[in-house]
């Protein structure tokens, strides 16, 4: 079955940076987009950042443009997020998601922290 796992998450300071991982497997990973989502308390869950298959097609929310990338490396099922610059806005879970089947999959989330 799909099974999508997020790493990477922590405390960071303002400023800093971390990079996000989530390794895929259940699915051909090459050929699905992949997302990261993100929720903040008391907020509803938002798009961050998307790619396509290929790596060619890449969005991210207005709010993340310029501080955060997105990558994958098929070889390894693995999409990253590289976040740098972090603010305390930005701390939140951060998740996983691929739209396979015709069903949204999740992982389980990582934390985000951002404080001094």
């Amino acid at each position: 079955q799909v099974q999508l796992v997020e790493s990477g998450g922590g405390l960071v300071q303002p400023g800093g940076s971390l990079r996000l991982s989530c390794a895929a497997s259940g699915f051909a990973f090459s050929t699905y987009t992949m997302s990261w989502y993100r929720q903040a308390p008391g907020k509803e869950r938002e798009l961050v950042a998307t790619i396509s298959g290929a790596g060619g097609g890449i969005t991210y929310a207005d709010s993340v443009k310029g501080q955060f990338t997105i990558s994958r490396d098929n070889a390894k099922n693995t999409v990253y997020l590289q976040m740098s610059s972090l603010k305390p806005e930005d701390t939140a879970v951060y998740y996983c998601n691929v739209f396979w089947r015709l069903r949204n999959y999740w992982g389980q989330g990582t934390q985000v922290t951002v404080s001094s």
